[in-house]
């Protein structure tokens, strides 16, 4: 279902635009494409005094936070380069953003994300990110249990793979809130009364 508005109360929550996560591969976009749409979305934002959150996953280096549990995937050997976890430099340094620090793929386990939204009366959430299929939608399908309305920014997100992408855009977004383009948002949030 294509967006039909933005709430008066709107946040817009970024989702690990990190160093090494912007520069790996990805598809349908590459991470400087997802930088550049999220960089127009978060100064419209600014603009208008809405909160900006800028989620980032973080780990130790021995990786002895990481979520527990096996999985077929395996962990990367050894530690963690220095800076991976930092956000990337064209939407860090502004004073009044949220920055939460996650631990697991969603943004709102194990955070204070509600806190921060609820604290601010938010309603709504737009997303964007990397990866779509894991970060993004995780984070999707609990603001959705959460009660916010949910907006995608479909065309300031990509994945590891394009079929995860068109997956989680086609198959599970649509369960979850209402999907948009960069522009569609920021046009709308023109027209929202503050």
């Amino acid at each position: 279902m294509p967006v039909t508005t933005i709430d008066a109360t709107t946040a817009l929550v970024l989702i690990d635009l990190q160093n090494a996560i912007v520069a790996r591969p990805a598809a349908p976009l590459t991470g400087a494409e997802v930088v550049a749409r999220a960089v127009e979305l978060a100064d419209a934002f600014r603009a208008r005094k809405a909160p900006v959150v800028l989620v980032r996953v973080t780990a130790r280096a021995d990786g002895s936070d990481a979520a527990p549990g096996r999985t077929e995937t395996p962990r990367p050997p050894g530690p963690l380069p220095a800076g991976w976890d930092v956000i990337v430099e064209d939407l860090a340094g502004h004073p009044d953003d949220i920055t939460v620090t996650k631990r697991s793929f969603g943004a709102f386990y194990g955070t204070d994300l509600d806190l921060q939204l609820r604290r601010r009366g938010v309603t709504q959430v737009v997303l964007a990110g990397i990866a779509t299929s894991i970060g993004v939608e995780s984070t999707a399908r609990a603001a959705y249990e959460h009660g916010y309305n949910v907006t995608l920014v479909t065309d300031a997100m990509t994945d590891l793979h394009a079929e995860a992408h068109r997956n989680s855009t086609e198959r599970i977004f649509p369960l979850l809130g209402e999907s948009a383009t960069t522009a569609e948002v920021i046009d709308l949030l023109a027209k929202t009364r503050a």
